[in-house]
């Protein structure tokens, strides 16, 4: 993990404000959340049905030039056995061939740091040399990932976002979706 904040600014460098629309909603899916966990735990499906969905609407995901897709299917050669490792991506958003966030969401009771090891290896399976963007969430824990192949495998990550924080920190993960959505539509790749 570099350490470096020149490696990933993408997560910090926020340029899009929430709206107070986006904030009033966002505050209803944290309490939608905050609800649901009273009665333990909150699975998969209903993390991704309760705090992604939102997210990915308010950050424009659902529409053009953006495109979705679920369960994907990832096989990566681990280079030192010749081993095949298969898994499935929970949410790919995709802009071209460019891997914007590959989301990878856990149980609400599962630390998003047990999903960092898939996470990466899904992100350094990207077949294009470009940098890939993700984020882990459990629904409650939401963390950013930057990843590149060349000239070597790097990844850095954000702070780690959590709902349980006084403040709304879902104010802040759509910043940065709005953010990595700039960034893969801007018409050069200097931004990378």
């Amino acid at each position: 993990m570099l350490q470096d904040p020149n490696f990933f600014p993408e997560w910090s460098e926020i340029t899009t404000p929430v709206s107070e629309a986006e904030q009033h909603l966002l505050d209803r899916v944290k309490a939608n959340y905050l609800e649901l966990m009273e009665d333990p735990p909150l699975l998969e499906n209903s993390v991704k049905l309760v705090v992604l969905a939102p997210l990915l609407d308010l950050a424009g995901f659902y529409h053009r030039p953006f495109r979705i897709e679920t369960e994907t299917s990832v096989e990566l050669e681990l280079e030192e056995d010749g081993n095949i490792v298969r898994g499935r991506i929970d949410v790919l958003v995709l802009k071209n061939r460019l891997w914007l966030l590959v989301i990878e969401s856990k149980r609400s009771d599962f630390a998003v740091t047990r999903a960092l090891p898939q996470a990466l290896a899904y992100l350094i399976g990207n077949p294009e040399a470009q940098p890939t963007f993700g984020m882990i969430t459990n629904g409650n824990e939401f963390l950013f990932l930057k990843t590149t192949r060349q000239p070597q495998a790097q990844y850095a990550n954000s702070r780690l976002f959590s709902l349980l924080n006084p403040s709304n920190d879902l104010y802040g993960v759509l910043q940065i979706l709005k953010r990595l959505g700039e960034v893969a539509i801007a018409p050069s790749e200097s931004q990378f």
